[in-house]
């Protein structure tokens, strides 16, 4: 029961947290939570077009551009990774980032199936030039 408690509490401070998600520091960092793809998804197309494999480094994001490189930090054992940016997740996601499984197993999540964590964006891809397209 008492377990059952503190995951209450705990699910509760983060759905009251979720505004703070999308705050942007100075540093272009975010701060939330982050949870990894579900095993049905292996071998599905993601939004960038490539197949979503379990074992690359890639992640999904709600806002950041297709093709951005993050690095995602867990904020209780200060492990990090820099993941792709290849796929959308709900607007409606508690979440701030969902990784694949292997980003999951690399940052120390895998039992709990989600961490505090931290991103900061690494680069985006270039956006195509307006007057680029103009030319035949």
């Amino acid at each position: 029961m008492r377990q059952y408690l503190l995951l209450l509490f705990f699910s509760i401070g983060i759905h009251l947290g979720a505004k703070g998600q999308l705050a942007e520091t100075p540093k272009n960092q975010w701060y939330g939570t982050a949870s990894y793809y579900a095993a049905r998804f292996e071998g599905r197309k993601t939004a960038s077009g490539a197949v979503f494999r379990q074992d690359s480094l890639t992640a999904a994001h709600k806002s950041l551009p297709l093709g951005t490189r993050v690095k995602v930090t867990n904020r209780e054992n200060q492990q990090c990774i820099e993941v792709i940016i290849n796929d959308r997740m709900s607007k409606r996601s508690p979440h701030l980032i969902d990784l694949s499984k292997a980003g999951a197993r690399e940052l120390g999540f895998i039992r709990q199936g989600f961490a505090l964590v931290s991103i900061e964006v690494i680069s985006t891809l270039p956006k195509p030039d307006s007057q680029a397209e103009d030319i035949p």
